[in-house]
């Protein structure tokens, strides 16, 4: 390879992109480990390095671990596959830590509707502070989407916007609670709400959950000894076990909080995977405030967060999101406002359904049945590690050979023992293909443990 002048570093990359551009190397070709290279060509290892990680950057080429770094080319997803994806080069680590998942049908939408409002007489409304709550039309479109995706009782009266669901729980948990409260939640729980309790002072207490979720009895004890302000729960498409809570615990659940005057503070982000999961908030509208975003479902850019809260707590609520921030930005609603209105945003989200069941199938066609749980139309799964494996050997492990999981411990509350478990999340990888290696890396750890153990040791 003959590059151009400049460092050594930056010429072999850039004769790495001249001869990948007239064909001299094709893609999928293995290009000769670092030091190989370095002697070929009489440049220090770290020269070689410098020069790989150069290309990687530009795309031109990528590295798999245990195998070696290779020419890239086009990625084609295969026909089946209902989204459009755009080619980029495989990545070096498959991130399984991340449960968003990508939006890529949103892309040319947006382009679309950006044109549209920058077209549209309203454009300059959208520029100007908008009200504490949000726009009238665009609380009465989140009315629609939640009541159509998610089976929420609301009206556009008790919808306020925020930005994203992070910012809704802020909002929620600051309109019931304050600094020093004893806040519940899942002794395993989103770690979004652990984030937000340890900078607001909220006590966060765990309380025990079984594959159901919440445990009632746990919940009772815990009102009679802490007197709580407020239980945070995930009840459908649990994060981080998937678990989907059945309706008669809803029940009791409610009857319990209204019978000790506890606030439900109930995150539904993933409720539209799953239509039959009626949230607690239509069971019991007095005592819960609900939070929700179009990030799973139609766009995580967009930060559009909803709150729908008890009517006398309206103001409350409001008064919060003014004290916090004002108002939310306008245009990311509007956006939203427009694809809900004309159903992009539904075939956005009947996409993500697909995806997530997709992927799941392939993933319980690889691990083994006794280490997943979840519900199969979860974009994420809670895999329970068997012995001899311990939790941070296997992380550590599943990372040397080019998989990112997310340990049991980031979950776990206060003192509560974290399990031996990890939790995958199915649709960050940019491809199915991309997932099923990943899974089949896991696989073979929890097939060939001592083999794994040893390379740990």
């Amino acid at each position: 390879m003959e590059g151009r002048q400049g460092p050594r570093y930056r010429a072999i990359a850039d004769a790495l992109s001249d001869d990948i551009a007239n064909g001299r190397l094709a893609p999928g070709t293995r290009l000769p480990t670092h030091r190989d290279l370095a002697y070929r060509l009489g440049v220090t290892v770290g020269t070689i390095t410098r020069a790989y990680t150069e290309a990687e950057k530009r795309g031109l080429i990528g590295g798999e671990v245990g195998r070696g770094t290779f020419v890239q080319g086009q990625r084609h997803m295969p026909p089946s596959d209902p989204f459009t994806w755009t080619p980029r080069p495989e990545p070096s680590v498959i991130n399984m830590t991340v449960v968003t998942p990508e939006h890529p049908m949103s892309v040319p939408m947006m382009g679309a509707t950006l044109t549209a409002i920058g077209a549209s007489p309203s454009l300059g409304a959208l520029l100007e502070y908008a009200p504490h709550a949000g726009l009238p039309a665009h609380r009465a479109a989140g009315a629609q989407w939640l009541t159509r995706q998610h089976r929420v009782t609301a009206s556009a009266d008790t919808i306020l916007l925020t930005t994203g669901a992070q910012n809704a729980m802020a909002v929620a948990l600051a309109a019931v609670a304050r600094p020093g409260d004893v806040v519940l939640t899942e002794r395993l729980t989103n770690y979004g709400i652990k984030t937000l309790s340890a900078v607001e002072g909220y006590h966060l207490e765990g309380i025990a959950i079984d594959e159901h979720g919440v445990v009632p009895d746990s919940f009772d004890s815990a009102c009679r000894r802490l007197a709580p302000k407020a239980l945070y729960l995930v009840p459908t498409m649990h994060n981080p076990t998937a678990s989907v809570m059945p309706q008669a615990r809803r029940v009791e659940i409610a009857a319990i909080a209204r019978r000790y005057g506890v606030m439900l503070v109930e995150d539904d982000v993933f409720g539209f995977l799953v239509h039959d999961a009626k949230p607690i908030q239509a069971i019991a509208p007095d005592v819960t405030v609900y939070v929700n975003s179009l990030s799973k479902s139609v766009s995580a850019g967009l930060r559009v967060g909803y709150v729908v809260a008890p009517p006398a707590l309206v103001p409350r609520v409001e008064a919060v999101i003014r004290a916090l921030q004002y108002s939310s930005p306008p245009l990311p609603p509007e956006v939203a406002t427009r694809w809900i209105t004309d159903g992009s945003a539904d075939r956005i989200a009947e996409a993500q359904r697909g995806e997530a069941m997709a992927r799941q199938q392939i993933a319980r066609s690889i691990l083994p049945a006794s280490a997943v749980c979840g519900h199969a139309s979860a974009q994420h799964l809670w895999l329970v590690l068997p012995e001899p494996w311990r939790r941070d050997d296997f992380i550590a492990e599943a990372l040397r050979r080019g998989v990112k999981v997310t340990g049991g411990d980031v979950f776990a509350v206060g003192r509560a023992s974290a399990p031996h478990a990890v939790r995958l999340g199915l649709c960050h990888p940019h491809s199915r293909d991309e997932l099923a290696r990943g899974l089949r890396t896991l696989a073979d750890l929890l097939e060939n443990p001592q083999t794994a153990m040893l390379s740990i040791v």
